[in-house]
């Protein structure tokens, strides 16, 4: 994506929207949260924070990416969590006040560990020449759209809690929009090179989303927790953050083809969602 009113403007401002209805679900609680599950919190966030990027990094050596496609993909490892798991993690009956800490914890840590991952990667797989992230400057950036509106959000509902709950679903349902939008726009942009490119991503994002997916269920069961933390925690580890990994791609590094890993991801992010959705509700009916 060119650096257009799209890019500069609706996308930055269509994550800080959505951001802002996250935190129209959140509360001082949530982060209590971390002291009540200090196991769940701990192991979801090194699943998302550690293992994600490392499996990340090893996917895109295993499927031979390299430049625009491997940062893509690393973009995509550096931003977990997000509204969306969290509605994920409802429809699946999972532990929602879990899932919104471990979002909103994460949220504080990936300001500083985005700039730092990305920039490793586009110095590792040959794209410094045309790109870089400053660190200062996206930290502010991310900052700006993400834990502000998150704030903000979190100040409306303890302010005006009725009025958040009514505006609660038009909120989500407006969101839902925007991200589908913004996935589209991405996709649009590099429509001419979107077989080859699905050819190139496709495989290794698939990976990267059910790999991640199991490790988190599979680690939350070795720990021995609880049903719903686990689905929690898996969904945590294998649903990321698309529309801001979009918009450090084309906002920030300004570079069209970055996107493509994370649109082509976050489409088929929904259908392996819908299949934990049915899984877990069967589970549950069992």
């Amino acid at each position: 994506m060119e650096q257009n009113v799209l890019t500069a403007v609706f996308l930055p401002l269509a994550l800080a929207f959505i951001m802002l209805g996250m935190g129209l679900t959140l509360s001082v609680r949530d982060f209590k949260n971390v002291v009540l599950f200090p196991k769940a919190v701990i192991l979801g966030l090194a699943n998302q924070l550690v293992l994600l990027p490392v499996f990340g990094f090893l996917l895109v050596s295993l499927f031979g990416l390299e430049g625009t496609m491997a940062v893509g993909i690393m973009i995509l490892a550096a931003c977990p969590g997000g509204p969306t798991s969290n509605l994920i993690t409802h429809l699946a009956k999972g532990d929602t006040a879990l899932s919104i800490s471990l979002t909103a914890v994460s949220s504080f840590v990936t300001i500083v560990s985005i700039p730092l991952i990305v920039n490793y990667s586009i110095l590792y797989f040959g794209e410094e020449g045309s790109v870089t992230l400053p660190v200062a400057e996206t930290i502010l950036q991310i900052t700006g759209v993400t834990l502000i509106p998150v704030s903000i959000g979190m100040f409306l509902k303890r302010r005006f809690p009725i009025l958040s709950r009514k505006a609660d679903r038009p909120v989500r349902i407006a969101s839902a929009i925007f991200f589908t939008l913004i996935v589209f726009a991405a996709i649009l942009k590099e429509r001419e090179n979107l077989v080859a490119f699905f050819q190139l991503a496709g495989p290794a994002t698939l990976s990267l989303n059910v790999l991640t997916l199991l490790v988190g269920f599979i680690s939350a069961k070795i720990f021995l927790l609880p049903k719903r933390q686990r689905i929690s925690i898996s969904i945590e580890s294998g649903i990321q953050n698309g529309t801001l990994g979009i918009m450090i791609a084309a906002t920030l590094l300004n570079n069209s083809a970055m996107t493509i890993p994370v649109a082509i991801y976050s489409l088929l992010m929904f259908l392996t969602a819908a299949i934990v959705i049915f899984i877990a509700n069967k589970a549950h009916k069992g």
